[in-house]
């Protein structure tokens, strides 16, 4: 049974950091497209960032580029992602997601196949 699991949602104020990871067990996870997303209270899940299985190749969001690195370890399968300058608007639960190999649409929510339960994360103002 493949299962993710997130961790370090946490409240912060505006420009502060966190970082938030996710461990994968239950599958190849070396093998696997993984990503985080987010979803804000009425809006639609966003693709926040994603990395190709070898770390070689990753993609951000226009509202988090420079601000917010993703990165894995194979090893331990888990995925990170550090987040810095953080905004009032990048207050959202925070959900990791594999999928297994690449895909055209790394940032599209339908790509994805294995999900967590989220970690909230609020920034306050």
């Amino acid at each position: 049974q493949v299962q993710m699991v997130e961790s370090g949602g946490d409240l912060v104020q505006a420009g502060g950091s966190l970082r938030l990871a996710c461990t994968a067990s239950g599958l190849s996870f070396a093998d696997h497209t993984a990503g985080w997303f987010r979803q804000a209270p009425g809006k639609e899940r966003e693709g926040v960032a994603t990395i190709i299985w070898t770390g070689e190749m990753t993609y951000y969001v226009d509202s988090v580029k420079g601000r917010f690195t993703i990165s894995r370890d194979n090893v331990k399968n888990t995925l990170y992602l550090s987040m810095n300058s953080l905004k009032s608007e990048d207050t959202a639960m925070y959900y990791c997601a594999a999928k297994y190999g690449l895909t055209r649409y790394p940032l599209r929510t339908s790509e994805f196949h294995y999900w967590g339960q989220g970690t909230q994360v609020t920034v306050s103002s």
